[in-house]
């Protein structure tokens, strides 16, 4: 009757060791954006005149919008979100114009929450000249306001969120 003993000190040594797995909470989603430009249905384009060129109207600070948090819960399916950028002649985003669902309000709200935020180098246009001796010079500058045409696309996958979005070539 030796083994008894021996057998029920093992179980209790056994038994201190054994634990349990506490329950994990559902993971939550995670968010990520990108954004790209796309060819703008009816936006107009500066004519520029002879002597004239344009430059500017690029990208300085583009955070991207965030997943909204209210969102992960659910995971929609994906959202394609297109939102006009109007950026003033200082190169700061003066407006966005956007016409969602109301299911896709949240979705908008980011974009207008990031948005808001972004930068660009001026859109500057300048008339240059040749003088007597065939030499270019810049006669005149003036920044003009420009607009472009973005796709913010968000997606959720097994409870995890990502964003990218697209933008136009600028416009008036």
């Amino acid at each position: 009757m030796t083994r008894a003993p021996a057998l029920l000190a093992t179980a209790a040594l056994l038994a201190g060791c054994a634990h349990t797995t506490p329950k994990q909470a559902p993971a939550q989603g995670v968010g990520s954006a990108s954004y790209r430009t796309i060819e703008g249905a009816g936006l107009a384009h500066y004519q520029l005149a002879m002597g004239q060129i344009a430059m500017g109207a690029t990208p300085e600070a583009h955070d991207p919008p965030a997943y909204p948090e209210a969102m992960l819960a659910t995971c929609p399916a994906q959202v394609d979100l297109p939102a006009r950028v109007i950026v003033s002649e200082q190169g700061t985003v003066s407006e966005v114009r956007m016409d969602p669902p109301p299911a896709q309000r949240p979705f908008a709200e980011a974009v207008r929450r990031a948005v808001r935020g972004w930068r660009y180098t001026p859109l500057a246009i300048t008339r240059w000249a040749a003088d007597a001796d065939g030499d270019s010079h810049p006669v005149d500058s003036e920044t003009k306001p420009f607009s472009l045409d973005y796709v913010f696309t968000f997606r959720c996958e097994h409870g995890r969120a990502s964003v990218s979005s697209a933008a136009a070539k600028p416009s008036p």
